[in-house]
This record gives C-alpha cells, structure tokens and sequence, in this order.
C-alpha cells in the first residue's frame, strides 16, 4: 500500500508564525482585559503597578545585557518611553470609556497614519492609493461610531484611542530613525521603556495623591489580569515578534498581525459582552482590510 505523503510544512508546525499568531491574539485581547482591570484601579495606578512590574522581571535581561557591554545606547529608551507613557496614558483612558472593541479598532489607524508621519518628518509624499484606503477608513470610523437610530457618537474615549494611533505612528518613525545601527536588544529596551512609564505615572499618581500611594486592589482576578497583560502582552511579544521577524518574512508577520483586531473583537463579544450592529461590523472590517493592505503594500516595496 502506497504511504500517504505530507509536505514538510505540514509535518512540523512553523514556530514563527505560531507565535506571530499568539501575539495578535494576546495584543487583541489587551484591550478588553485592561478594560477589566481598570474597574480596580485608577488609570495611573494600573500603568504604575503593570509597567513596574514588567521592569523588575526584565532586569535580570538588562543586567545581563550590561555585563556583555550591550547597552551603551540606552539613552535612546528616555525619549521613546516618555512617548510611550503619552500613549500608554491615552489609550488607559480610552479604553476606560470607550468599548474595548472599538478601541481595538481604531488603534489599529496607525498603518494608515504613519506615512503620513514619515511625510512630515522626512518630506516623503504619500502616494494617491494612500488617499484613497484613507477615505475608506473614515468611512469605517464613521460606521463603527454610529449608534442605534445612525446617531454618530463619537466619545471621549474614541478620540483618546485615535490620539494613540497618531502617537503610535511617531512611535514607529522615530524608532526607526533612532534604532538604526543601535545594539540594544530589544528586551532590554523594553526594561528601560517600562521603567520610565511605570515610575512616570507613579510621579504622576504621587502629585493627584498629595504625595500617598493609594491602597493596591486586594482582588486575585485584578493581579491576574495584570500579569497576563505584563507576561503575555509585553514580555512574550516582544520577544516572540523580534524573533519571528529574523524567521519570516515582513510580509508574514504583517498579514498574521493584522489579525489583531479580530481578536479583540471576539474578545469583547464573547467575554464582556459587547455587541456591534451590523453596519459597525461592516465598518470594523473595512478598517481592518485598509489597514491589513496598506501594511502589505508597504512591506512589498520593502521586501
């Protein structure tokens, strides 16, 4: 009897886009998950206690970066990670008042926003086919915010989560700009990031407090929460998108990062019991198809 033949690809799992895929998915339930954290605590309590905590277990990492003498350039990480605390703060806030699954969404503008960006930092004119994938997703926007009875709401927590992709564009820019010819790993970089954050927003918790840290949630779901956030959502992906992008091509991990929305989609469906109409799916799923393509398109003219 012939044997079946299976192609090797099918024989061994590919590890890179497995983990590519984890990402998207934990990136996309981080919102919703915030979101549940944040009926605990106070915005600035929650970015101290998640972003401390991600410093404290990635010191070791820095420590032993520091031994090697890999870290010459870590006064890099003290103006991206105050960048990072503005869109940390931004989308803490508007996850607090927005829905976790329009949140996701509108985060996810930032492929549309950053050449736009690289164009008024570098002078580099978008093309026309940019323009247009632009007005396809102000139309989604425009969808995913009507409510019952097409009466456009666009909240307060919409405009924060829209702030955050246009500071997550920059973030993108100057990263690159300032990342080039750098040996900092990127864990490491990650430490310093998080330590200016978390002990950024305990300055600012200090100050709202008059000078007292407020009581810390003594509820076990609120620890868990946070740790998923700190361990799955910041540790694990940063290394797991570093890794795969030495494995696969830019293309692959684009395409398996766009599914990040959907995630969080189905995230606040199915565990917070958020529901969108009909025409807001149709506006979400523009949003994400525009910016799935422009991610590609933007990779091919790298690749």
């Amino acid at each position: 009897m012939k044997s079946l033949y299976l192609p090797q690809q099918f024989v061994r799992l590919p590890k890179a886009e497995l983990m590519l895929i984890l990402v998207a998915l934990f990136w996309g339930t981080s919102y919703g998950v915030s979101k549940q954290a944040l009926a605990f605590i106070s915005v600035t309590a929650f970015l101290t206690v998640r972003f401390l905590l991600t410093f404290v277990l990635l010191l070791p990492v820095f420590i032993s970066d520091y031994k090697k003498g890999k870290t010459q350039d870590a006064w890099i990480a003290v103006p991206s990670g105050i960048l990072l605390l503005l869109i940390f703060t931004a989308e803490a806030f508007g996850v607090l008042n927005t829905s976790a699954s329009n949140a996701v969404v509108l985060v996810s503008l930032c492929v549309i926003i950053t050449p736009f960006v690289e164009w008024f930092a570098f002078k580099s004119r978008p093309g026309r086919q940019l323009f247009a994938l632009c007005v396809l997703a102000f139309s989604g926007v425009l969808l995913l915010t009507v409510k019952a009875g097409f009466s456009l709401s666009f909240n307060k927590g919409d405009m924060l989560i829209l702030t955050a992709a246009v500071l997550r564009a920059f973030m993108v820019v100057y990263t690159k700009k300032l990342m080039q010819g750098r040996g900092l790993s990127t864990l490491s970089l990650t430490m310093l990031q998080s330590g200016i954050i978390g002990f950024g927003a305990l300055f600012v918790l200090l100050l709202s407090n008059n000078g007292g840290i407020p009581e810390l949630p003594n509820d076990p779901q609120f620890w868990w929460l946070t740790l998923y956030l700190v361990l799955f959502c910041t540790i694990f992906a940063f290394f797991a998108q570093n890794y795969a992008l030495s494995k696969t091509s830019a293309s692959n991990v684009s395409v398996l990062m766009g599914s990040e929305p959907l995630f969080g989609i189905l995230f606040a469906m199915i565990f917070l019991g958020e529901a969108l109409l009909w025409y807001q799916y149709l506006g979400a799923l523009l949003i994400v198809l525009v910016t799935l393509y422009a991610s590609l398109s933007g990779q091919k003219k790298r690749d």
